[in-house]
């Protein structure tokens, strides 16, 4: 077997040991992310078309463990908090684009992807502000680069400054870019820290309609939005539970093969991780990334702990 055909192997069966309950977010990143390193993907392209897609649909399945009313509350109370974040995010990281000299369409996609949900925001402003195909990816990587190491990071520092389950939701969703990610961290944490983590990243999710449509204007672009279904899924999910709670049964393991395909999606997206993908991202988009990246983090991070954001 050469060592292409080795290689493949060897993805297949990480990825199928990510299948094992007994097998963990942060693990399962972990050994994607070696894999992408040491290896390469053999997948790249199709990698990174099923992990969104895998994670759209475990994102839904969230929504069978979650509660309705709970859900509308903490997303009415995120609303206020979350609209500042974002503008504030967007406000400072355009600056520091000028700062570090960071080509104009890319310091706006990595602007706009910290401020809302990485990958999945950018990926609906770059038609609307004409990003060439190289600008695109090197804001993906710079955002997935940062992604991979929140993951790691936030859990730790989380019990380093001893966080509670819902102030560890809020951070993950308020500092952490992508909602893979958001999701990875906050399971790790807990299941209160995740439920709050997943909807509060939700709610920040439904500003990339209005601010690509926003954005569009200001440019006057003729380039179309896609509004992110999934949210709509999660909220269907977490009504049919609230609604039905006979169907607990059914409800329960809908949830829990959810939670395993997360981990399965981290593995995904750990392998995309490769040298090629690091060599990319460039000087000076990462240094605007990781600038950004720290001050929106201890930012939020203060307002939490001091009680100004609950």
């Amino acid at each position: 077997m050469n060592n292409n055909g080795g290689m493949r192997v060897l993805f297949w069966i990480l990825l199928l040991a990510c299948c094992w309950p007994l097998v963990s977010a942060p693990v399962a990143l972990v050994a994607g992310i070696t894999f992408g390193i040491m290896l390469g993907n053999p997948w790249g392209a199709a990698t990174s078309i099923w992990s969104r897609r895998l994670l759209q649909a475990s994102v839904v399945g969230l929504g069978f463990g979650m509660n309705l009313p709970e859900l509308l509350k903490t997303g009415r109370d995120a609303f206020l908090y979350t609209a500042i974040s974002i503008s504030v995010t967007m406000a400072v990281g355009l600056l520091l684009g000028k700062l570090f000299k960071t080509p104009r369409r890319t310091s706006t996609l990595i602007s706009f992807g910290t401020a809302i949900c990485g990958g999945s925001a950018i990926a609906a402003m770059a038609p609307v502000i004409k990003a060439e195909a190289e600008e695109t990816g090197v804001a993906l990587a710079t955002v997935f680069t940062l992604n991979s190491v929140a993951l790691l990071l936030f859990p730790l520092v989380g019990h380093l400054l001893g966080m509670g389950q819902r102030q560890f939701g809020l951070w993950s969703a308020l500092a952490i870019h992508d909602t893979s990610s958001v999701v990875g961290a906050a399971a790790a944490y807990g299941g209160i820290a995740l439920a709050v983590g997943t909807t509060v990243k939700l709610t920040r999710a439904l500003w990339i309609m209005p601010s690509a449509l926003l954005a569009a204007w200001f440019t006057k672009s003729e380039g179309k939005v896609k509004f992110p279904l999934f949210i709509i899924g999660f909220i269907v999910a977490a009504t049919a539970r609230t609604m039905l709670p006979q169907l607990d049964q059914l409800w329960h393991p809908l949830n829990s093969i959810a939670k395993q395909s997360l981990v399965v999606t981290l593995f995904l997206i750990g392998s995309g991780l490769t040298r090629e993908v690091l060599g990319k991202t460039g000087i000076k988009p990462l240094a605007q990334g990781i600038v950004l990246w720290v001050v929106v983090s201890v930012a939020s991070g203060v307002a939490i702990m001091s009680g100004w954001i609950n």
